[in-house]
């Protein structure tokens, strides 16, 4: 396995799995937050403090295999490219932080992409592992036997009062941060997700766009996640979580419902004019991109659109990245120029449905 692999393909092995509620829910996601025991977190350690981190996992889990999870390639960040940096964030295998602080920083990735462990970015290790579909109980289960077994050989910080101890205090306690990545672009167009997102935050969630923190909900993707690691177990924090994304579910296939049956023939065209203009279209802006993306997918979920794969969405949503855009160049685009050969990628992309 070679970085090329990872920042040559578009979507993850993964991500081509079926999983339960996938018209809606895009993946499932356990992170948890480890530190190494009498070392110094990654925000106030010296250098030679990091380097020794990034030794051990070199040493102790560069090209090892844990259960399915096959062939765990290192990769130390200050040797990437700032493109392959901006590959594995668009692809969710490391974070903005860790690229963007990446002095003393590496990732430890398996060849199904399913576990990305992220070593010094605030914390000393954080373990990601994803399932597609609403899978939050088996992502716990899998992402509990992974941490189980890197602490075989790693004395974690940890607390009898407080938990597992983090850089972050909102992350103290169990460490964990359990999120769902959900398609809801009826709640969009009906509007009522401005009315749902207070009341999901009142839960002690939190929703987010497509990246994370700051981020934008592009093509309709929403991420919804726990903000309470405190007080609350894994099992409790992931049920939560899962009640408020079913209802979430429901919710969003109601309203697809209702907009059929009442707005039928102006949903038609917003879907079929989508379509249109990422078959034949010249420039192609992202936030132009990932509208037309969503309202097709929605097409094919409903099933006025036949014959174009469900994965669609999450595949050119990354491929028509700046990062993977300039990847896929070979070299660094200007934004017309990114515009220009985003385009052209979606019709290509499109042709192969045929």
């Amino acid at each position: 396995m070679t970085l090329e692999h990872f920042v040559n393909n578009a979507i993850s092995p993964w991500m081509h799995d079926e999983g339960p509620d996938n018209d809606i829910v895009l993946s499932s996601r356990i992170r948890l937050a480890r530190n190494f025991a009498k070392v110094s977190f990654p925000l106030a350690a010296e250098q030679e403090e990091l380097e020794e981190i990034l030794q051990f996992f070199k040493t102790e889990y560069a090209h090892q295999t844990f259960q399915e999870y096959q062939d765990l390639e290192f990769i130390s960040i200050p040797e990437l490219t700032p493109t392959e940096k901006r590959v594995l964030v668009e692809k969710h295998l490391i974070s903005p932080h860790l690229a963007k602080h990446a002095q003393t920083a590496a990732a430890v990735i398996s060849k199904n992409e399913q576990v990305s462990v992220m070593i010094n970015e605030e914390d000393h290790i954080r373990i990601q592992l994803y399932f597609p579909g609403l899978q939050l109980d088996k992502a716990l289960e899998k992402g509990f036997e992974f941490d189980d077994w890197l602490e075989e050989k790693i004395n974690y910080a940890f607390d009898e009062a407080r938990g597992y101890l983090t850089s972050c205090p909102t992350n103290v306690g169990t460490g964990m941060r359990a999120s769902v990545m959900m398609h809801l672009p009826s709640l969009t167009i009906t509007r009522q997700i401005n009315r749902m997102i207070p009341a999901i935050n009142q839960l002690g969630l939190v929703v987010r766009g497509i990246y994370g923190e700051g981020s934008e909900a592009l093509g309709n993707i929403f991420q919804i996640s726990n903000q309470i690691t405190l007080g609350k177990s894994e099992q409790d924090i992931v049920g939560d979580l899962q009640g408020v994304v079913k209802q979430l579910i429901e919710q969003e296939r109601n309203a697809r419902a209702r907009l059929m049956e009442q707005s039928g023939k102006r949903l038609e065209d917003r879907i079929y004019r989508s379509y249109g203009v990422l078959k034949y279209s010249r420039i192609m802006e992202s936030k132009e991109a990932a509208g037309c993306l969503s309202n097709v997918r929605l097409g094919i979920d409903l099933g006025l659109i036949k014959n174009v794969s469900r994965n669609i969405l999450n595949e050119l949503i990354i491929l028509t990245q700046p990062g993977f855009l300039q990847q896929y160049a070979k070299k660094n685009l200007t934004a017309d120029e990114r515009d220009v050969l985003r385009a052209s990628l979606i019709r290509e992309r499109l042709k192969l449905e045929k």
